[in-house]
């Protein structure tokens, strides 16, 4: 029988394209208030934003959405996008700009691997802003797996960050 194929630990996600319904609030939301940079782009149909440079970790368009509502709650999808900043203080920096904009937030966990804050672009498109623990504070239990959990981000100690 034949080995088991597994993923080469370097393998990566690159970046995600997302469906939005106006491309111009998209990269406010993206741009102004997250803090990517517009790369470039195609048309008035489509947008690709970054950090540092990248071509691209977000793409955004309108070829098959524009105008339209957000897709359904309850429907097969995308369930969130995942952001991740370098460190806890870049975390707090989000958090204290989403916060002083008044941007709703849905959740915010402690998963004992990362802290993460929940919220949706303005097209209700999921997204989990977090930041890893190094690896050697990761909780796992007596066999050395890893025991991932929820409870609830202490936000307070979170802005002690800044």
């Amino acid at each position: 029988m034949e080995a088991t194929y597994r993923v080469p630990a370097q393998t990566r996600i690159g970046h995600v394209h997302l469906k939005v319904s106006d491309l111009q609030r998209s990269l406010s939301f993206y741009c102004d208030l997250l803090g990517f940079d517009l790369i470039t782009m195609y048309g008035t149909q489509a947008a690709f934003v970054s950090a540092g440079g990248y071509h691209h970790h977000i793409g955004l368009n309108t070829w098959y959405s524009k105008d339209a509502p957000p897709a359904p709650v309850h429907a097969a999808g995308l369930f969130h996008v995942a952001i991740v900043y370098p460190t806890r203080r870049d975390l707090a920096v989000i958090f204290d700009r989403l916060r002083n904009a008044h941007y709703p937030f849905s959740g915010a966990s402690d998963h004992g691997v990362s802290e993460a804050l929940y919220l949706n672009d303005p097209d209700e498109n999921g997204l989990e802003l977090y930041w890893d623990r190094p690896m050697d504070q990761w909780p796992r239990n007596e066999a050395g797996n890893i025991e991932m959990y929820t409870r609830p981000l202490n936000l307070e100690s979170l802005l002690k960050e800044l």
